[in-house]
């Protein structure tokens, strides 16, 4: 997915290292935050795992974000340098390869089914997976259950379950474990919900847009007073795609769900009325509306998207001067996360299980996530917490860098935790598939044509099916 790729500066990496962006959040020096990974003993009950006798710990990953989580919250790793760090007298290494063309996941096509089989010093020990592809990999032998690594029902009891639902393969054994529960809303410009509404109230925000027919009603106002309602099509894209009826595939037949060609039409309707545009996710012209001069009533996305990627250290942004807002929107949605999971072969599968349990169910880290990196967490009594509570607001820096800042003072003093965690708890995963990724990239690329007056429906709708069947040989289309 390209969803995170613009956020913080790419390093340069060593050796076989590739240069990736960073997703979800971003870093800061947080040390004091860190909690002893002796907090995640196994349960008693718990299986018990083999004994740990790698000297690497390898871990696979796209971006740098989970590593700066590790860096600033598991107290025994040790940074080393930007690709290296030590966990006692384990060395550990990050292997990052980004997202883009599928790079990551044929990275990890050619590893893993050797990874038992390779030399110690190269087996891979972590990785992780999003939403779109986890099941390819938990419905493998090549992902470790959890409970044979010692993590019981009972260590993941406070996350939420569409978190679980996503890693749990068809014979029910969980096979992953993530520190973000991703949940989204609309994220609005208060200013223009003044001039458009009258209000930037998030409750009456909400009142306003609680359907897609209020939302287009909206969407005419805005266009009244200068403002396009969302950036572009793609900002809906997911709304309507996590609340579908039926998977992508279905006994290996692709199948566009009613709610996908709902937001074909209402798209359509859209950008026809000068209302939105056709505008690439992470473009440059898709970030103008991080601006007051850019006109835009809203943006969707999750905790961080506001945080990190909506130029709030840059000087003059909507951001930076606290000017959003946040609410449900039409419908419930996520968008994102990273789930940790153990490779098969490893190692060192008590340290990976000390890992995951640390950066995942231990509460203290997880706070400690939320109000240094401003990350919405996978535990429904940290939220709770959080939502009762008065968080700091801290004024991003205006270094150029998504680095500083607290939610609240983005969104203006709002406390968005409770919507959050309520948008959380209604997440069905039921839909998901082994194609989402693809399905989703192609359908959105073959639509643009027909957005953009190119290309009938139903030309666009032959060119997605051309497109499908020759990046996925084994399914076939109407």
């Amino acid at each position: 997915m390209k969803r995170r790729m613009k956020m913080l500066t790419s390093l340069a990496l060593a050796g076989a290292m590739v240069v990736s962006m960073a997703a979800c959040g971003g870093s800061k020096s947080s040390s004091s935050s860190k909690s002893s990974s002796s907090s995640a003993a196994s349960s008693s009950s718990a299986a018990k795992p083999a004994e740990d006798t790698g000297k690497v710990l390898n871990i696979q990953v796209w971006n740098e974000e989970f590593k700066s989580r590790i860096e600033n919250h598991y107290k025994d790793y040790e940074k080393v340098s930007d690709t290296e760090g030590k966990i006692g007298d384990v060395t550990v290494k990050w292997t990052i390869t980004p997202s883009d063309d599928n790079a990551y996941q044929n990275n990890l096509d050619s590893l893993l089914p050797e990874n038992e089989n390779a030399s110690a010093d190269d087996k891979v020990d972590m990785f992780l997976m999003e939403a779109d592809y986890a099941l390819k990999y938990v419905n493998s032998d090549y992902t470790m259950k959890l409970s044979d690594l010692g993590i019981t029902d009972d260590d993941l009891a406070d996350q939420f379950q569409y978190t679980k639902d996503i890693v749990t393969d068809k014979d029910g054994n969980i096979k992953g474990s993530s520190w973000q529960a991703c949940s989204a809303g609309m994220i609005y410009n208060r200013a223009a919900a003044k001039d458009v509404l009258g209000s930037d109230d998030p409750d009456k925000v909400q009142e306003a847009v609680s359907d897609w027919d209020k939302f287009n009603e909206v969407a005419k106002k805005a266009k009244d007073k200068g403002y396009k309602i969302t950036s572009t099509v793609n900002d809906t894209y997911r709304v309507y795609s996590n609340n579908v009826s039926a998977p992508w595939v279905t006994d290996n037949k692709v199948t566009v769900d009613a709610n996908i060609k709902n937001w074909v039409d209402n798209s359509k309707a859209l950008v026809d009325a000068g209302e939105t545009t056709t505008n690439e996710l992470w473009s440059d012209d898709w970030s103008k509306g991080f601006y007051p001069d850019g006109k835009v009533f809203a943006y969707f996305g999750p905790a961080w998207l506001i945080n990190f990627s909506m130029a709030a250290a840059t000087d003059g942004s909507i951001a930076n001067q606290g000017g959003w807002g946040f609410c449900v929107g039409p419908q419930s949605f996520y968008w994102g996360g990273t789930w940790i999971a153990a490779a098969t072969g490893t190692d060192n599968p008590n340290l990976v299980a000390q890992i995951i349990k640390t950066m995942t169910t231990d509460k203290d880290v997880l706070k400690a996530i939320a109000t240094d990196d401003s990350d919405c967490v996978n535990s429904q009594s940290v939220l709770a917490d959080l939502a009762s509570s008065d968080i700091e607001q801290r004024k991003p820096h205006t270094n150029g860098k998504d680095d500083g800042g607290s939610i609240t003072w983005i969104l203006g003093g709002q406390n968005p935790y409770q919507q959050l965690a309520d948008g959380a708890a209604k997440l069905d995963m039921s839909n998901i598939s082994i194609y989402d990724q693809g399905c989703n990239e192609e359908f959105q690329k073959a639509m643009k044509n027909y957005f953009d007056g190119n290309a009938s429906y139903d030309d666009a709708i032959k060119q997605f099916n051309k497109a499908i069947v020759e990046k996925y040989p084994d399914l076939t289309t109407d």
